[in-house]
């Protein structure tokens, strides 16, 4: 039975609130496993309180102690996305404002949904194996039994045994490293985390590591192979940090690190406090892609500082962080590249709910996930659905400048919290009192709670996008005879921004015919294109042009990154490919061993593969 306040989580939080995790992990490679032994430090929020549930999803419980006595417990029945609730007895009954210590021992399953565990082959390396972990939304119960909600912030300490070769990191900061008093062999690292957090920021990495420092507080970290390309691309960190300090308020979390993770890495980024993840698909070589760093540094305010309390709420977290990114941008760059951003960020809005449908209620800004998995409901509208609103609402009470001080004043009064969409829009009314009759006309219903796109576009400025909508249409237009007058000069004064634009928008036309993909390959070559970003677009449009010989291109870009963005929608354009069908569906299963267990399950959906079938092979 999922709790009242959180449709993800078991938990009652009304009972008791988790302050404190301190966490021991033995990393055991040979078994995939971490043998582990979690103490949390509980407050009791009611008196007579003498049992609590705890979230759990494949663990192994050996052992249960409340103040180092034995405390009996009991797995509840399995839930298909939710795992399984943890039933703890106290052997006492305990008063409101009391605080408990309960110590479970467990051991976690090879098939954690928070884990992957890489073979050396998986690594750029080669030579030594990886783990690494991505608790967003609901897995962390995988890997330690809590309160799994973004409703509950703790701090945590935490202690990893690994083999002496490999390096461990975790999001937090680095608390010094000894030999294993147990095993010579095996090294410990020691990790501190003093800011509260929600439990789905608990993030581990163990591999091959070296790193590099980039700025006063900021080192990157990855396999040697990546770590010097990483080190350039990543160089503007300070800056970005610099500049979201001035746009929101102090940085609170110490050490900025960035870690890029191996290919298989699920996500553009992931916002771990003190140590950003990164996908390797962000090192294009020229810096283009480090917009994702300046989204990941604003979720250290809208996101890890001011948390969504659901994962209904999950647009407060990225509405106000792409908000900020984009502020980031203004600032770095000029308010007419925030307002090119802005243009790409609603055609992506406008692909999600294509792939949705208009009518699905996934794509509310806050749906309900009243037994729905939030994974399955990941998609750009918290993003993007929730930037249009924000920016509709600056345009609307004066401009970026006055509404950015609404949300550092927002983010200060949160500041160490978690909130819901009705505390953030009373606030907002507050906030900008003397204007509540503007406020008054926004159709709030439309917004938040009608699927489709939004019922208002904004007016975005093109000055930008000018060049990429002109040569959108003069290949859109062009009849076999005109193919002669495109040339290379074409896209050359164009940036990579640019020519991201202008395959986005040939996306969004009818496939073009062949012949005119074949052209532009001819005068763009746009197959020697190793910008992450601009491949993937030029390799739908292929497919979907049913040129046969970008088929193996894409499905190879599908498989050697896995990358949900581009993972994804490349075996979709290839499965819509009739002809190519039996060859998508091949392709992900002989590579699903090597996927990431999200990606695989969501492409597994895409194809319309059995999931429940063996991932091992």
């Amino acid at each position: 039975m999922a709790s009242a306040s959180d449709p993800g989580s078991f938990c009652s939080f009304t009972k008791c609130a988790t302050k404190h995790l301190n966490i021991n992990y033995h990393v055991d490679f040979d078994r995939h496993v971490l043998k582990a032994k979690v103490a949390l430090t509980i407050e009791v929020l009611e008196d007579k309180f003498s049992s609590l549930t705890l979230d759990t999803k494949d663990l192994k419980i050996f052992q249960v102690t409340a103040n180092g006595q034995e405390a009996k417990f009991a797995m509840g029945p399995k839930h298909s996305f939710m795992g399984t609730p943890m039933e703890i007895t106290l052997p006492f009954d305990l008063s409101r404002g009391q605080h408990v210590i309960v110590e479970v021992s467990y051991e976690t399953a090879p098939t954690a949904s928070a884990l992957q565990w890489l073979t050396p082959e998986q690594t750029a390396g080669k030579k030594h194996p990886y783990l690494f972990s991505q608790c967003q939304a609901n897995h962390c119960r995988s890997m330690v039994p809590c309160q799994d909600s973004p409703s509950v912030k703790h701090t945590y300490y935490a202690q990893v045994s690994v083999p002496k070769e490999l390096v461990a990191v975790m999001s937090a900061v680095r608390d010094g490293q000894e030999p294993d008093p147990q095993d010579s062999s095996r090294i410990v690292y020691r990790f501190r985390q003093p800011v509260p957090m929600p439990s789905y920021l608990i993030a581990i990495v163990v591999g091959a590591l070296e790193s590099r420092e980039i700025g006063p507080r900021s080192r990157v970290w990855s396999e040697k192979e990546f770590v010097d390309k990483a080190a350039f691309e990543f160089s503007e960190t300070e800056t970005m940090l610099k500049t979201a300090e001035d746009l929101a308020g102090p940085y609170v979390w110490g050490q900025y690190d960035i870690l890029v993770l191996p290919p298989s890495f699920p996500y553009g980024g992931m916002e771990n406090p003190c140590l950003t993840f990164a996908t390797p698909t962000l090192l294009a070589g020229d810096r283009s892609l480090s917009n994702v760093i300046a989204h990941e540094i604003s979720h250290s305010w809208t996101g890890n500082l001011v948390t969504n309390k659901t994962w209904e709420h999950f647009w407060l977290n990225e509405g106000h962080t792409v908000y900020l990114e984009r502020m980031i941008g203004r600032s770095m760059e000029s308010e007419q590249f925030r307002q090119f951003k802005a243009m790409g960020g609603w055609k992506d809005l406008q692909d999600s709910v294509n792939t949705f449908g208009a009518n699905n209620p996934l794509t509310n800004l806050v749906p309900s996930l009243h037994e729905v998995d939030p994974d399955d409901a990941f998609s750009s509208v918290p993003y993007e659905k929730g930037f249009a609103l924000l920016y509709h609402l600056e345009e609307l009470m004066g401009g970026p400048e006055v509404f950015m001080g609404f949300v550092k004043s927002y983010i200060q009064l949160f500041a160490y919290n978690s909130v819901t969409t009705e505390e953030w829009k009373n606030y907002l009314f507050t906030y900008f009192k003397d204007k509540v009759d503007i406020l008054n006309k926004v159709d709030w219903n439309a917004w938040m709670h009608t699927p489709g796109m939004p019922p208002v576009k904004p007016q975005y400025d093109t000055t930008m996008a000018d060049a990429c909508i002109a040569l959108c249409k003069k290949w859109v237009n062009a009849k076999e005879e005109d193919l002669g007058g495109f040339k290379e000069s074409d896209v050359k004064t164009l940036s990579s921004h640019q020519l991201i634009e202008f395959l986005s928008l040939l996306l969004q036309e009818e496939p073009l015919p062949l012949s005119h993909v074949k052209k532009m390959q001819e005068v763009y070559d746009l197959n020697a294109a190793t910008n992450a970003e601009i491949r993937f677009r030029w390799l739908r449009l292929c497919v979907r042009s049913k040129w046969e010989d970008a088929v193996p291109m894409a499905l190879k870009m599908a498989t050697e990154q896995g990358r949900m963005k581009f993972t994804r929608p490349l075996f979709r354009e290839v499965f819509n490919f009739d002809k190519y069908s039996e060859e998508a569906v091949q392709v992900f299963v002989a590579n699903r061993g090597a996927m990431h267990p999200v990606t695989a399950g969501l492409v597994a959906k895409a194809l319309k593969v059995d999931s429940t079938k063996s991932t091992s092979f």
